[in-house]
């Protein structure tokens, strides 16, 4: 615990605690809509905003965030319309991003180790400003999540019957789309882009396992990212392992002993559960 007298860890941890806490509020409307890979997608468009900053030599995030907000609102136009499958678009944000952002980079001449921050995260170089962005920017994705739920709820599990109802669907789509770039950009240089999609999605299944309400669901996945977040910035502290790496690695050992626990919590209340008595022997009528 000495390492946590320095102020640089003590960043953070504070940065991967508020991204803990954001990522699985707004991972589990994903979930909901079956767009768990959407996380991937945008991160490789917000590396390209990482390469056009470095090359135009102004703040890689900010360029990221305004690029992976046009990208995120691309696929939600191109999803809502129909005219491309879900999943073609998110293949399109794949390729095109990650390319677009290894040439960029290479264009602006700088180094691998720039380029490697920013893909797997770099938790101990976060500044007090980026600490300020990370923190504003989290807390206005959990508001947003939170007081919005049961919007996001009705939207995310039935968009028809959202519309029906009165709700502002495209609105609603779009804030969700936004908000999903916000919390991937922030969280780049906690995590990177590489491994923030599984910080939105392993709490969320892992929550799945022992909830049944989607309220309940939400509050345990937050919980279950929170631990992820603090102890895999304790284990790469003592273990001089990557941090982002760490917290991935947490939020799947994670999941992995929930399930095995739930798997067992059922199969030994099988178990325990008397078999119904057998149907007694119709009578047999004699027939005189």
């Amino acid at each position: 615990m000495e390492l946590f007298q320095y102020p640089y860890m003590q960043r953070a941890l504070v940065a991967a605690l508020v991204i803990g806490l954001a990522a699985p509020a707004l991972g589990i409307y994903l979930v909901q809509r079956r767009l768990t890979l959407i996380g991937d997608g945008i991160g490789h468009v917000a590396l390209t905003g990482v390469g056009a900053g470095l090359l135009l030599n102004r703040s890689p995030v900010l360029v990221a965030v305004i690029v992976a907000t046009l990208g995120a609102i691309a696929v939600e136009v191109v999803r809502s319309r129909g005219r491309t499958s879900g999943d073609l678009a998110l293949a399109l944000l794949f390729y095109g991003g990650i390319a677009g952002g290894v040439m960029l980079v290479g264009l602006s001449g700088s180094t691998s180790a720039n380029l490697n921050a920013y893909l797997f995260g770099s938790l101990t170089t976060i500044s007090q400003a980026d600490l300020t962005t990370i923190v504003v920017l989290g807390a206005a994705i959990l508001v947003a999540m939170l007081a919005l739920r049961p919007a996001l709820f009705a939207v995310s599990h039935d968009e028809e019957y959202a519309r029906v109802s009165g709700l502002p669907v495209r609105t609603l789509n779009m804030l969700i789309a936004v908000t999903t770039a916000v919390t991937v950009t922030i969280a780049m240089r906690a995590v990177g882009v590489l491994l923030i999609s599984a910080l939105m999605v392993v709490p969320v299944a892992a929550a799945q396992q022992v909830a049944r309400g989607f309220r309940t669901t939400m509050t345990a996945a937050m919980a279950l990212g929170l631990f992820a977040a603090g102890s895999g910035v304790w284990v790469a502290a003592n273990a001089n392992t990557a941090p982002g790496a760490s917290v991935v690695l947490m939020a799947i050992a994670s999941f992995l002993v929930i399930a095995l626990a739930a798997a067992g919590w059922r199969a030994l209340r099988r178990r325990g559960t008397p078999a119904p008595a057998p149907a007694p022997e119709p009578h047999e009528v004699v027939l005189r």
